[in-house]
C-alpha cells in the first residue's frame, strides 16, 4: 500500500502516546497517509494527567515546518497545540511561506485531565488572526466557550456559537459536541451557507484520551486526498467513532482509542 496523500502535522508530542503528534502520525499512517510534523512543545504526562509541559523555542518550530515543507509539500496541514503568541506568529509566518491551502486548526487549549495548554494572550492571537487564515477550526465545547464567551448546552447553542465564529472570521466550523450531557454525541458542521449535525451514539467509556487530535487528523487526511470538506468531517467522525468503540482499555486514567480500528492485515503479516 503507497501513501494516497502527504500532510503535515504541527502539534505537542504526548509522552503516552495517546493524543497530540503521537495520536496524528498514527491516524493519518492507518487512514494510509504520509504524516511529516513540527513539534511545538513536549508534554511529560500519562493517561492520569499532564506533569510538565516543554516548549520548542517558536523559531525551530518555524524551520521545522519550512524547511519540512520545502523538501516534500504538504497536500493539507492540521495545526494542534500552539501555547503562546510566539508560536502562533511563527506559525502563520510559515504558512504564509509554504502556501497550503488546505489548514485544519484544532484549538488546543485544555488537556483531558484538566491541565490548561495556551496562555491568555495566545487565545486572543488565535481568535484574532489566525482563525481568519484557515479552512475549518474544530473546537470542542469547553474551547468554544472559551473562544465565544458564550455558554453552550444543547446542540441549538452549538450554532448559536458556531454562528459567531464565522462572524469573527472563521470559514468552516466543526464544533465536538461530546462534552455535553445527552443520550446522543452531536457534532456540528457550520459555515455561512449551510449547517450540517452529525448524530452519533454515544459510548461509556472513560477512554476518551486524544479523541480530538485524531479526529481533527482524520478529516485532514480525507480532505488532503481528495475528498470534500463535509465529507471529510463525516468519514473522520465514523473513524473516531469506531476507534473510541474499540478502544484497547489501556492505562489507569483516560485511556487511549484505537487508531489500528482502519487496519485490516494481510496474510503475509499474519
Amino acid at each position: 500500500m503507497k501513501p494516497r496523500s502527504k500532510i503535515l502535522i504541527i502539534a505537542g508530542s504526548d509522552s503516552s502516546g495517546g493524543a497530540g503528534i503521537q495520536a496524528d502520525v498514527k491516524t493519518a499512517t492507518c487512514l494510509g497517509i504520509y504524516a511529516m510534523t513540527s513539534v511545538t512543545a513536549v508534554t511529560i504526562q500519562n493517561t492520569k494527567g499532564v506533569k510538565s509541559i516543554v516548549p520548542i523555542p517558536p523559531d525551530q518550530i518555524y524551520k521545522q515546518i519550512v524547511y519540512t515543507a520545502k523538501d516534500i509539500k504538504p497536500d493539507s496541514i492540521k495545526i494542534g497545540m500552539l501555547h503562546s503568541t510566539k508560536v502562533i506568529n511563527n506559525v502563520m509566518k510559515s504558512l504564509q511561506k509554504i502556501r497550503t491551502k488546505k489548514v485544519i486548526l484544532d484549538p488546543v487549549m485544555v488537556a483531558k485531565g484538566g491541565s490548561k495548554l495556551i496562555n491568555e494572550k495566545a487565545i486572543k492571537l488565535m481568535k484574532k488572526k489566525l482563525l481568519k487564515k484557515v479552512l475549518l477550526i474544530t473546537p470542542n465545547v469547553p474551547e468554544a466557550e472559551i473562544l465565544t464567551g458564550l455558554k453552550i448546552s444543547t446542540k441549538e447553542e452549538m450554532i448559536i456559537a458556531s454562528k459567531k465564529l464565522i462572524k469573527s472570521g472563521a470559514k468552516n466550523v466543526l464544533i465536538k459536541g461530546g462534552h455535553l450531557n445527552s443520550k446522543k454525541v452531536y457534532d456540528i458542521f457550520v459555515n455561512k451557507n449551510e449547517i450540517k449535525i452529525f448524530s452519533s451514539n454515544r459510548f461509556k467509556t472513560k477512554n476518551t484520551h486524544g479523541t480530538g487530535c485524531t479526529l481533527s487528523t482524520a478529516i485532514t487526511s480525507f480532505l488532503s486526498c481528495g475528498k470534500t470538506l463535509k465529507k471529510s468531517c463525516e468519514l473522520g467522525i465514523k473513524y473516531v467513532n469506531s476507534a473510541i468503540l474499540t478502544n484497547p482499555k489501556i492505562g489507569k486514567g483516560h485511556g487511549p482509542i484505537n487508531h489500528l480500528n482502519s487496519i485490516k492485515l494481510k496474510k503475509i503479516f499474519k
